[in-house]
């Protein structure tokens, strides 16, 4: 319907028999040129703006040419660190008796579904007190928590999803007697769980001055393409003019750094939280040296492994292993970031056995007596899941810490009572 409308407005304009020919085609030049403009905006395609800026690309357009890395990298985790949360990516129950929390003290929340979205709603002696709308699901491996809009300030729901209960759980690190919407969630929390957020401003004063507040349509969620390898419009421009090139051009890959650089990278949001950004984490590229980042020495190999909590320093815990020292090993030697591998003991331990053998001299001691075991039992006696000092995962009234939160160290090395529960699986087994 827009191009005929002006395709017929412009027809209109052409009979001008008194008009001299010069003078009615300058006219028309001068006439058509807006009109032209109208009718590529109308029927031409739209230029999708990435917040980051000119030079980003989005990571939709990695799909052409990279589909089955692309289709395989949406099944991570690293993929799904946040997005919108909706009846898809929130994973507790809403039905009625298996919707809420009772803290057991006459307070309680509930969560509803409603025409307009899903809520958490805090009750005290049946009055309901306070409710909001779930907005962001951030993680979903071990554990999903929530953020809610409140305007442009983002705060977190009090009540998370526990996947080891199948069940509705205190947030971490609240009160487990009382309902509490007013936690403010920070710009570092979004540099790990997000790509890109803009920030609006920074006040000073009360608990809502002090929180930051967000662009909430710059959110680029979970952790995707570009940010890992870099601004892409120029790969994407270069290898659509010249298909048949097939080295990657204006693009960051991980085999073209250097071990610490590839180090750096996963450290950005993988060597615990202790140390101050002295600017944004989203600033960070493949390439840059995370020490002009940070305050203070994050690649420490002086750590104590007793302190691991769930945003402990997994990298520093690495720098401090053996297998870290003695070889070139890097996060990507045995994680590939582009699958799911999560729970899949069996692909990390093959990489143990990669570098673990008889021709190597370091095979494992108790390999004869673990048998065909010592093709799953790598990870766990070497790498054992040890329980946060951070997260208390409590159920309804008795508030009682009912199932750790477990996090795998990644300090490699070996624990004597780790060993102990391997060996006696392995008896009892036989």
């Amino acid at each position: 319907m827009k191009k005929a409308a002006v395709l017929k407005a412009a027809a209109f304009l052409l009979p001008f028999p008194s008009m001299a020919p010069k003078k009615k085609l300058l006219f028309l030049c001068l006439l058509l040129l807006p009109l032209a403009a109208i009718l590529t905006q109308c029927l031409g395609p739209q230029k999708t703006t990435d917040p980051r800026g000119e030079a980003f690309a989005g990571s939709q357009s990695c799909r052409k040419c990279h589909g089955a890395v692309y289709d395989s990298y949406l099944q991570t985790a690293h993929y799904a660190t946040s997005r919108p949360a909706n009846a898809k990516s929130i994973h507790g129950s809403f039905s009625a008796g298996h919707n809420g929390f009772d803290f057991g003290n006459g307070s309680k929340i509930v969560m509803d579904q409603r025409a307009d979205g899903l809520y958490q709603s805090g009750y005290i002696n049946g009055k309901r007190v306070q409710s909001q709308k779930f907005g962001i699901t951030i993680g979903g491996v071990k554990a999903e928590t929530y953020l809610y809009w409140r305007e442009k300030l983002l705060f977190e729901l009090p009540i998370s999803y526990f996947s080891a209960l199948h069940n509705w759980t205190n947030s971490p690190g609240y009160d487990a007697g009382r309902i509490d919407f007013n936690r403010p969630i920070a710009t570092r929390c979004l540099e790990c769980h997000t790509s890109y957020v803009r920030e609006i401003e920074k006040t000073s004063g009360s608990i809502t001055d002090r929180s930051v507040q967000f662009d909430k349509a710059s959110i680029i969620y979970g952790i995707d393409c570009e940010r890992c390898h870099g601004p892409s419009a120029n790969h994407v421009n270069f290898h659509t003019e010249y298909p048949e090139v097939k080295e990657a051009k204006y693009i960051h890959t991980n085999k073209s750094f250097t071990r610490q650089q590839k180090l750096d990278a996963c450290a950005v949001c993988h060597s615990g939280n202790k140390e101050a950004f002295l600017r944004t984490a989203f600033a960070f590229k493949m390439g840059d040296t995370l020490s002009n980042f940070k305050e203070h020495n994050f690649f420490s190999q002086n750590v104590n492994p007793a302190t691991l909590d769930v945003h402990g320093n997994q990298n520093g815990l690495l720098a401090a292993s053996k297998c870290f020292t003695m070889s070139n090993m890097d996060c990507n030697s045995c994680h590939d970031t582009h699958k799911k591998q999560t729970g899949d003991l069996a692909v990390f331990n093959q990489k143990c056995l990669s570098c673990h053998t008889h021709n190597n001299g370091n095979e494992c001691p108790l390999t004869q007596k673990l048998g065909t075991a010592i093709k799953t039992k790598c990870i766990d006696c070497h790498m054992p899941a040890k329980p946060s000092n951070l997260i208390a995962v409590e159920t309804n009234k008795n508030n009682k810490l009912q199932v750790p939160y477990l996090v795998r160290t990644h300090y490699i090395a070996v624990y004597p009572q780790e060993t102990k529960k391997v060996m006696a699986f392995i008896n009892g087994a036989r």
